[in-house]
């Protein structure tokens, strides 16, 4: 069975993170990548670290499978090549500053002539409306305006940066969306779209109850380190050997859970009968847990645990994660083979589909212009003369 995007084509004109991350997605789904990068230097991560034998790991992980064609966008042979590839193309992904596009004469209004079924995507810092469209933006600033970092931390602790790029990825995976929105209505319209994605909007849009609870009482929600606002328990614990979270999310569980720590103290204390009593006297309660649990090492307290159906888990490093028995099962480790760096293990694509057959390994992340002589023949007809002659003037790599 084909993937559900197998014949869609997009090219790709993203780079750095929130925009190959989609169209990595898109990839994984069946969708044909075909990066346009810069000529000489191409995708800035290229140049990211962690770096294996030279090569960008970087890099690697969110532009495997893709094909990369290096065109020079600045001259007016490469706009037109652009403009071609487009007219052959379903989607295309850009995640350039707004007005980018148009200065080089390659805005909306011009690629939607050239083909009125193009799907065109951009992700920005702000979007391409408002007051703020124009600003630069890197992922800390908008989880910085976008409040994520005023309730990430500990309490009187500075903000904090949640310890991965959510303002990239949040970004990438709703600009994935609305591709796949835009290509099912094209399939009743006829007609392609603009979807405009911004990282600030995606911040706000997953601040889940923090937004809810300001508008109860008017005060900003503050860090809480690992604690839900309204559950208790519900947070992370240190055992004797290391750390482990809990998930007392009702008060069937929290019976439970009483009688797997031989605690009926607990149970009958009336300040702790209801969520509502435990999270109210969450400063009496945890400190009790605390002292229990430093007790035994942490794979006791989860077997206990386990039996008794309390949800509970370890705090795991990404060493652990690697190991991670239920991800490989799931076929969430999977093996790139990269020329300079060998053997790489990258995530697996968690969207698990009947249409889309699980492999063990991914295809390889392109160098730079790897594939600017077959696309151009095989998508514009051009033959080895005249993809030299566009060489010789430096329109192409």
């Amino acid at each position: 069975m084909a993937k559900p995007l197998e014949g869609v084509r997009v090219l790709d004109l993203t780079r750095v993170l929130a925009g190959p991350f989609c169209t990595m997605v898109l990839s994984d789904l069946g969708a044909e990548i075909i990066k346009v990068e810069v000529p000489g230097t191409g995708d800035d991560s290229r140049a990211f670290g962690p770096f294996k034998n030279g090569q960008s790991l970087y890099f690697v992980n969110v532009n495997r499978g893709k094909k990369s064609v290096a065109i020079d966008l600045k001259t007016d042979a490469g706009k037109k090549l652009l403009v071609d590839l487009a007219k052959e193309c379903d989607v295309i992904v850009e995640n350039f500053r707004p007005g980018t596009m148009e200065k080089l004469g390659l805005g909306w209004d011009v690629l939607k002539e050239a083909n009125p079924r193009l799907i065109y995507a951009a992700v920005s810092g702000f979007g391409h409306t408002g007051p703020d469209s124009l600003r630069p933006a890197y992922d800390i600033l908008v989880q910085a305006m976008g409040g994520v970092m005023s309730i990430t931390g500990w309490p009187e602790s500075p903000p904090t940066r949640v310890g991965l790029s959510m303002g990239d990825i949040t970004a990438a995976i709703f600009c994935a969306v609305g591709v796949n929105a835009a290509l099912f209505q094209r399939q009743k319209t006829g007609l392609g779209q603009k979807v405009d994605v911004s990282m600030l909007d995606c911040q706000l849009s997953i601040l889940e109850n923090a937004l809810s609870r300001y508008q109860v009482d008017g005060r900003s929600p503050s860090p809480l380190g690992t604690r839900h606002p309204t559950i208790t328990p519900f947070q992370a614990f240190r055992a004797a050997d290391g750390w482990f979270v809990i998930a007392v999310g009702n008060d069937a569980l929290w019976r439970k859970f009483c009688d797997a720590m031989g605690r009926r103290d607990l149970l009958e204390d009336p300040r702790f009968a209801t969520n509502g009593d435990r999270t109210k006297h969450y400063d009496d309660l945890i400190p009790e847990l605390e002292r229990l649990f430093e007790s035994k090492d942490r794979a006791a307290w989860l077997e206990t645990l386990e039996k008794a159906g309390v949800p509970s888990a370890p705090v795991n490093t990404v060493k652990d994660v690697m190991a991670d028995r239920q991800l490989a099962a799931r076929n969430m480790l999977v093996t790139v083979e990269d020329d300079r760096a060998g053997t790489l293990t990258i995530p697996g694509n968690p969207i698990k589909m009947e249409s889309v057959p699980e492999s063990p390994d991914r295809p390889k992340a392109p160098a730079i212009g790897e594939h600017t002589a077959s696309v151009l023949r095989d998508l514009l007809g051009l033959d080895e003369a005249a993809v030299a002659s566009l060489r010789d003037q430096g329109v192409v790599v």
